[in-house]
């Protein structure tokens, strides 16, 4: 880390120019990348009006990226300016209900940030999972960033494992209904005929079945709310742990639902971003082997 403190007044970008010594180009990819700190605050204007005696702090991109993978509580998967994506917990939620304010990733997460960078530092909400799924989410680390990801959202590559009760027939299926949330929060299929209903399409693969119980690869065309357990539950099977959708076992002592991997278009740098989640292990010991190989891609 680099450390300076300004003599006279001055524009930022033009200090870090002058005194710190960095080309118009490289000053303005430590802005992009949160890396300049005045006092204890990161800055990203350029324009930035700097004091006599202030002190300015720039820290590599490297710097930068290790310290964002430590946030207690969270796994933190992969960080960069633009996006931050995690490995969220089962029981936690994504963001905050009228009941729960502080009990979630959100929150989480983003008080570490403001720990890193200070009080500016926000993160915005691009797509949630189930408080009792755990799995990849991915944040935004700007609006902009939100609204390129969230309108290219249908693109993206989402897949789930899912550890249901009984063993399916059929090996692979393409399960498609009309969803409907009452106000009781619950979802369910409706009458095709039912304009209140969401056209809503699940596809799983079987991957192994051990007893009383089958692993199930699942890949979304649609994302309803509820809509895996929803859709399994109506084939006659739930996810284990699943008891609002009719789920009769709790093996694993948790939904047996797993957001395993993400593939998407990076909405700054263009280049296409995998990202996996190992399985939990009590999903492993319940099927009797390390089922990881055995999930595509």
């Amino acid at each position: 880390m680099k450390k300076l403190v300004t003599k006279n007044e001055v524009n930022l970008l033009e200090f870090l120019m002058t005194d710190a010594g960095y080309s118009r180009t490289k000053a303005k990819q430590l802005f992009k990348y949160r890396a300049i700190f005045v006092g204890s605050v990161a800055v990203t204007r350029h324009d930035h009006r700097l004091s006599p005696g202030d002190a300015v702090s720039i820290k590599s991109p490297k710097e930068t990226s290790k310290e964002i993978k430590s946030c207690p509580g969270l796994t933190v998967v992969h960080a960069d300016e633009a996006i931050i994506v995690i490995d969220k917990p089962a029981g936690l939620l994504t963001i905050a209900t009228d009941k729960e304010k502080i009990k979630t990733a959100y929150y989480r997460l983003n008080r570490c940030l403001r720990e890193w960078y200070g009080s500016e530092e926000r993160i915005f909400i691009v797509h949630r999972l189930d408080r009792d799924t755990s799995g990849l989410l991915v944040f935004a680390r700007t609006e902009t960033v939100k609204h390129a990801l969230q309108d290219n959202w249908k693109e993206v590559d989402k897949k789930y494992a899912a550890v249901v009760e009984g063993v399916p027939k059929e090996k692979s299926r393409r399960i498609t209904s009309r969803l409907y949330e009452s106000k009781s929060m619950r979802t369910y299929a409706v009458d095709n005929s039912n304009k209140k209903g969401r056209y809503s399409v699940t596809n799983y693969e079987l991957v192994k079945s051990a007893g009383r119980y089958a692993l199930l690869e699942i890949t979304l065309e649609t994302g309803r709310k509820n809509q895996i357990r929803v859709h399994l539950a109506d084939i006659g099977h739930p996810v284990a742990g699943d008891k609002k959708y009719g789920a009769s076992t709790d093996p694993c002592g948790r939904l047996a639902l797993h957001a395993n991997y993400l593939a998407f278009v990076h909405p700054v740098t263009g280049e296409r971003m995998e990202f996996r989640a190992r399985m939990p292990a009590k999903f492993n010991i319940l099927l009797g082997e390390n089922t990881r190989k055995r999930m595509s891609p």
